[in-house]
């Protein structure tokens, strides 16, 4: 073979190892985001007077952002990524999705409670609430309401905030747990990371819509979920 094939070719193989090496590592960072939610999930979960059961039982979607951070990008700019999982069945009564990988941005969050570094759970109440956060990009407050989240064994779910809200949020920081704000903060599916773990391009919508099996490193989230909250007790199911 001649020295210039051989290099050629050499080239080609290394330019090949190199590309499966860096999706190997990116498949694994998105795993690991995944076994964060579930961490931050469960602990939340366990705390006494955390997010109320009967909200949980009652949402639609939950939305888990572990250890969102400030960035360089402005005064009080935050990225943060996490995962969505939704209720499965056409009326959104089954169990729990497999996850899609999301974004948060916005320069509300990030230091609500003080924290360099913050947790957020959302809860999706509602079929509109879902529709939108899965549909497209979505500005809170303004493209789908949202508001702080009432923490307690109970919701108070008569309330006009837990009524009318199609989110509510919360965040914990520096073992701080609370209902917080993110209006005018964003949601977007992050399309690069859900192609990482599912292996092709695949929109946030049929990952939980068409029955996509759940990841390895996504099943204790949703294992969690489908043990604490089975049902979906929403009134209009």
């Amino acid at each position: 073979m001649r020295p210039r094939r051989l290099a050629v070719r050499l080239a080609a193989l290394a330019a090949l190892t190199a590309l499966a090496v860096a999706t190997v590592g990116a498949q694994g960072k998105e795993e690991d985001r995944l076994r964060e939610c579930a961490t931050v999930m469960k602990e939340i979960l366990d705390i006494p007077d955390g997010i109320p059961k009967d909200l949980l039982d009652k949402a639609e979607c939950v939305i888990v952002f572990p250890s969102v951070k400030k960035v360089a990008m402005g005064v009080g700019a935050s990225y943060g990524r996490g995962a969505i999982t939704c209720r499965t069945g056409d009326n959104l009564d089954g169990p729990w999705s497999a996850p899609a990988l999301f974004a948060l941005e916005g320069a509300s969050i990030g230091a609500q409670l003080g924290g360099e570094a913050t947790d957020y759970v959302l809860l999706v109440m509602n079929d509109r609430g879902a529709r939108s956060v899965l549909g497209s990009k979505v500005k809170l407050g303004a493209d789908a309401s949202a508001a702080a989240g009432p923490k307690g064994r109970t919701a108070g779910a008569s309330t006009d905030i837990v009524m009318n809200a199609e989110m509510l949020t919360y965040s914990r920081a520096r073992g701080l747990f609370a209902g917080v704000s993110l209006e005018g903060s964003t949601l977007r599916e992050d399309g690069e990371a859900n192609k990482s773990v599912y292996g092709r391009e695949i929109s946030a919508r049929d990952i939980v819509k068409a029955g996509v099996d759940v990841p390895a490193a996504a099943k204790p989230m949703i294992d969690l979920l489908n043990q604490r909250s089975p049902k979906n007790l929403s009134q209009h199911k």
